[in-house]
């Protein structure tokens, strides 16, 4: 039979095996499901875009971000101009463009797809923007390495080269990369085709092909000159007949 000391070390290794089973048969707790992609909070985090921030929340750009990266399966990708490149436009520069246009240029920062570094190096130019619509050929960026670094990728927009150094955010579906220049596109700075002038319209006449228009099938005008020729002319004929029959 135990002794009584011996009793005592079984109850408090007992006590302290079964306090040891207990606080290891507890599941840790799961960890807090994350939020949806919110590119603004993203960039706010950076402190260092307030510019391109405004002009995302002033044409609703932002939204349309959060809305695709969280319900899309292709992701986004945003270059990210900072404060100083916005500081570094020409003087005037944004307060000459249109609503339209800022729209546009804000559109032209954001591509309808992730893309990581490696696949910046890789891609097919042009790339496609959000302003492209569904021709990548207008509003398109073209991406290249420069010679002798492979790890390196420039962003051209035909008017504006930049190096891409910084991944803001670089995780699928929403790649952010920072761009020490605004990416104004050549579209802005050429001039629109003219446009063709419609045709004129159509009344009683046609128009042939020297450009003239016809006259109508109908025949000649009412009160034309050839009307009021054959009726002075039968107006002489009369004269001479009546005279001739009056002295002969």
């Amino acid at each position: 039979m135990a002794s009584p000391p011996c009793r005592i070390s079984l109850l408090l290794l007992s006590l302290f095996s079964l306090l040891l089973f207990s606080a290891n048969s507890q599941s840790a707790p799961a960890p807090a499901p994350s939020g949806p992609i919110d590119i603004v909070a993203i960039l706010q985090k950076s402190g260092q875009y307030t510019s391109f921030l405004r002009l995302l929340n002033e044409t609703q750009a932002a939204e349309q971000i959060n809305n695709q990266v969280n319900n899309s399966r292709d992701g986004m990708t945003v270059f990210a101009p900072t404060d100083n490149a916005f500081s570094n436009l020409p003087s005037g520069t944004l307060n000459n463009l249109t609503f339209q246009q800022h729209v546009q240029l804000v559109l032209y920062h954001i591509c309808p797809k992730y893309y990581s570094m490696e696949n910046l190096q890789t891609v097919s130019n042009p790339v496609r923007t959000q302003a492209s619509g569904q021709d990548g050929g207008v509003y398109g960026l073209y991406f290249y390495g420069p010679a002798g670094q492979s790890n390196q990728v420039n962003v051209s927009t035909g008017i504006v080269n930049v190096p891409i150094y910084n991944a803001v955010r670089k995780d699928f579906p929403l790649a952010v990369y920072e761009v020490s220049k605004v990416l104004l596109p050549r579209e802005f700075y050429e001039a629109p085709a003219p446009v063709n002038s419609p045709p004129p319209p159509r009344g009683n006449g046609t128009v042939g092909s020297g450009g003239a228009a016809s006259a109508p099938a109908t025949g000649s005008p009412a009160g034309s000159g050839s009307g009021k020729m054959s009726v002075g002319f039968g107006l002489v004929v009369s004269v001479i007949s009546l005279w001739m029959g009056l002295f002969l």
